[in-house]
């Protein structure tokens, strides 16, 4: 499970460092004016689906379904079933992406900004009738992910993100002057991203022995197993998705820039979220489904409390340097050109309000995966259900005093609810077991964790300020500041002894 971790986690993170250089380029071009708020509009349906289905949340109803066929009834099976539900899903897909084209003007209006004005709908329309295609592609493409994982191949389901991010700043770079704004060239290179990661995948897969082939759509009993499991399964896995989408909506009522300052806080949230949260539940998926169908319950809550282990150890350090350093990171990374100091300062704030709930979003990622290997995903969908009631309460309460603060201090808040309820849900079934080394490291990594927030707020002044004058400088400081920041939480966590990884890990 740890080389899973570590291989997801190396690829998911080059793709975020592509984001952010992605990010940076728009927000240089853009800052959080009205083209930018209509592209983080436009763009919010595929960016929907790329994470709901690419970053492991189709695997949620998929690997188990494929892992039990693998492991009951042999590889050609497994393989006539993936064949199969690739060429269901192909067409249904299709038909919605036509729909979608058709109807994107209501969609727009009606779901996505129903606050945006006139001129900014027509806008934000044209250009998610761009990107809209990219579901089709990224759809088909976590399936064959999935395919891969199953069969413990992970690089090249976790590569094909950073396929995405690099023809997002080709497109950008090279497109925009042929095109009317940054926003349409970067939205052709969506769609054009999502052909270029389905291709790579199937590649993947053919190269693995289990080439995929587009047979006629037949709806078998396996696979109408699979969509029975996919609703629930994709309702829950994607709480937070929702959750983000509903705060999109409520943003779209406050004032211009609200969204751009919401999205540029939410793409540094879901850093530690993607490299973390989705890697280790990536890795942990397969090997959880494989111990739980062959009986064994003792190395299943071993499994689950390393997990929990791991993925603390890694979030918390990130969920407070983004609640205490938040200014200097969002002024190294997007403070450029249209994008000023006091964009820089309320992206910072919106960032700390996001972070509360950062180690929560990780640990739904680590939880869900003790329901879906034991084929419950009836109990995770409820939850996630009223997660996405509880935020929308919160969005409306919080709209009015915190203004752009509200949407994400209500999705952290409701992320903290959602891993709250699994986590007792799964403790009182007997599914989480949480041993000794688990209680003892958990306050360990707390304490350790607010000793570096510590360090960072009050030397801000002597590792970051004196160096915020120009561009190389700023990197610099920065650097310093989460240098000694990583040294004191790791030297704290390793001096008080939790610091505990596997005793062998091979390279490969």
């Amino acid at each position: 499970m740890f080389r899973g971790i570590r291989t997801v986690g190396a690829w998911t993170m080059a793709s975020r460092v592509l984001g952010f250089l992605r990010d940076m380029l728009f927000a240089a071009y853009l800052g959080t004016g009205t083209v930018a708020d209509a592209f983080f509009v436009a763009q919010k349906l595929p960016n929907l689906f790329r994470r709901l289905f690419g970053e492991g949340a189709f695997n949620a109803a998929f690997v188990p379904d494929f892992m039990k066929i693998l492991t009951k009834e042999g590889k050609e099976e497994a393989h006539r079933f993936a064949e199969e539900a690739f060429a269901v899903l192909g067409f249904w897909l299709l038909i919605v992406t036509v729909v979608g084209e058709i109807f994107m003007p209501e969609i727009v209006r009606g779901v996505l900004a129903p606050g945006f004005g006139p001129a900014k709908l027509v806008l934000a329309t044209t250009l998610a009738r761009i990107a809209f295609p990219y579901l089709l592609f990224i759809c088909l493409a976590a399936l064959l992910s999935g395919v891969l994982n199953g069969l413990d191949k992970f690089w090249e389901a976790a590569a094909a993100p950073v396929l995405y991010n690099i023809i997002s700043i080709c497109f950008m770079l090279g497109l925009t002057r042929f095109v009317p704004t940054v926003g349409h060239a970067f939205a052709w290179g969506i769609s054009a991203a999502g052909v270029a990661q389905m291709g790579l995948l199937m590649w993947a897969v053919k190269k693995a022995g289990m080439a995929i082939h587009m047979p006629r759509p037949r709806l078998s009993p396996k696979v109408k197993q699979l969509m029975r499991d996919m609703v629930p399964g994709l309702m829950s896995a994607g709480a937070t998705q929702v959750n983000q989408l509903v705060d999109v909506i409520v943003s779209s009522f406050l004032p211009a820039g609200t969204v751009s300052l919401l999205y540029y806080a939410n793409q540094l949230n879901q850093l530690p979220l993607a490299v973390i949260g989705t890697a280790v539940g990536t890795a942990l998926l397969p090997l959880l489904s494989r111990q739980v169908h062959e009986g064994e319950d003792e190395r299943a809550a071993h499994t689950m409390n390393r997990a929990l282990e791991y993925a603390l150890l890694l979030t918390m350090p990130a969920a407070f340097a983004l609640l205490s350093a938040g200014v200097p990171i969002v002024t190294v990374l997007f403070g450029h050109g249209r994008f000023d100091h006091a964009s820089a300062v309320k992206t910072a704030e919106c960032l700390a309000c996001y972070s509360v709930g950062l180690p929560s979003f990780v640990l739904i990622k680590v939880l869900q995966p003790g329901f879906y290997a034991r084929g419950d995903r009836a109990t995770p969908m409820k939850i996630a259900i009223g997660s996405v009631l509880f935020n929308l309460a919160m969005n409306l309460a919080f709209m009015v005093p915190l203004q752009y603060m509200g949407p994400a201090l209500a999705s952290g808040i409701a992320g903290i609810a959602n891993a709250s309820a699994m986590g007792i849900v799964l403790y009182r079934r007997g599914l989480i077991k949480p041993d000794a080394r688990l209680r003892a490291q958990v306050p360990k990594i707390f304490v350790a964790g607010l000793l570096m927030a510590l360090v960072l707020w009050f030397g801000r002044d002597v590792l970051f300020t004196p160096f915020n004058h120009r561009g190389w400088e700023r990197w610099f400081g920065l650097m310093v500041l989460v240098g000694t920041g990583g040294v004191v939480y790791f030297g704290a966590v390793f001096g008080m002894g939790g610091l505990k990884l596997p005793a062998k890990v091979s390279a490969g």
